[in-house]
């Protein structure tokens, strides 16, 4: 049986140009938007989302080149830009009759989330980040041999050719990696949603890489224009995040509050997943955010 987000209703909505998105959304009353990471899709929010349709509209969108949803050729590295990534959040939104609402994501949608909220603070009311640095504070820390751990953000770094070619030649082994290291808890990832993430994932390997490129390039210089002219989010911000600081030797709050005055850091016990580990941490947390 093909997983599902309980009780809700799945759409194709036009964002861009030749684009348009897969997105399930559910409940009733305020407008709550929660973006996916890797390499995983929406339905890494089923239990979360499933319980905060209780009080809120949800809408949980497959990314530009994941999922089911538009995986267009990257013409340049604006294709995936997270700026590019952003706008789609916000047309999305608006295409289903919401001007402003909060916005929550984890990995790479804590990263379009982020820029999200950069450039249209206006819209986003809220924002919650789960397991990320900002990209240029990213690649600031990671250096020497603790950088063997993220090893993908180099390999997906490279120019277009090499990492697709090697990624492809065993795309199972290769994002299976990362649903087994990042996972204490195996029974938070079922085989069938496992197995949904890994064709998902399968279908989209240039579309994936050419996402984390723009991360090493385009990324990089949205945030630093941002950081030279002062911009920092606007809204209340709360961010959940593992305690890599610890094993990386920097202060994660600190790197968080340069960017969001209006901060709640919280430092959580379980693994990268955590939306599916303890859907009911994050669920908390999100509506706690909501409500300040």
């Amino acid at each position: 049986m093909t997983p599902f987000v309980p009780g809700f209703t799945h759409h194709r909505v036009p964002v861009a140009d030749g684009v348009a998105l897969n997105v399930a959304v559910g409940g009733s009353g305020s407008p709550l938007v929660l973006l996916h990471g890797f390499p995983q899709t929406h339905l890494m929010w089923r239990h979360v989302a499933a319980d905060l349709a209780a009080d809120h509209t949800v809408i949980c969108p497959d990314l530009r080149g994941y999922g089911a949803s538009d995986k267009p050729a990257a013409a340049g590295p604006a294709t995936y830009a997270k700026r590019t990534m952003a706008a789609d959040v916000v047309a999305l939104a608006r295409a289903l009759g919401h001007d402003r609402f909060a916005l929550a994501g984890h990995d790479r949608g804590a990263l379009v989330a982020f820029r999200t909220g950069l450039d249209h603070p206006d819209a986003v009311s809220r924002l919650a980040c789960l397991d990320v640095l900002p990209t240029l504070d990213m690649w600031d820390v990671l250096r020497g041999a603790g950088a063997a751990v993220a090893f993908h953000l180099y390999l997906m770094a490279q120019p277009p050719g090499l990492p697709e070619e090697l990624i492809a030649a065993a795309p199972d082994a290769f994002f299976g990696h990362f649903l087994d290291v990042w996972n204490p808890s195996p029974d938070a990832v079922p085989p069938a949603v496992r197995a949904a993430y890994l064709d998902a994932c399968r279908a989209a390997v240039p579309s994936i890489v050419a996402d984390y490129r723009a991360s090493a390039t385009v990324d990089i210089d949205h945030d630093r224009a941002d950081r030279a002219a002062g911009r920092r989010l606007r809204m209340p911000v709360a961010v959940l995040q593992q305690d890599w600081g610890a094993a990386l030797g920097y202060d994660a709050r600190a790197l968080w509050q340069a960017w969001a005055p209006n901060l709640t850091h919280t430092t959580v016990g379980c693994g990268h997943f955590m939306a599916e580990e303890d859907p009911e941490l994050v669920a908390t947390a999100l509506r706690t955010l909501v409500a300040s």
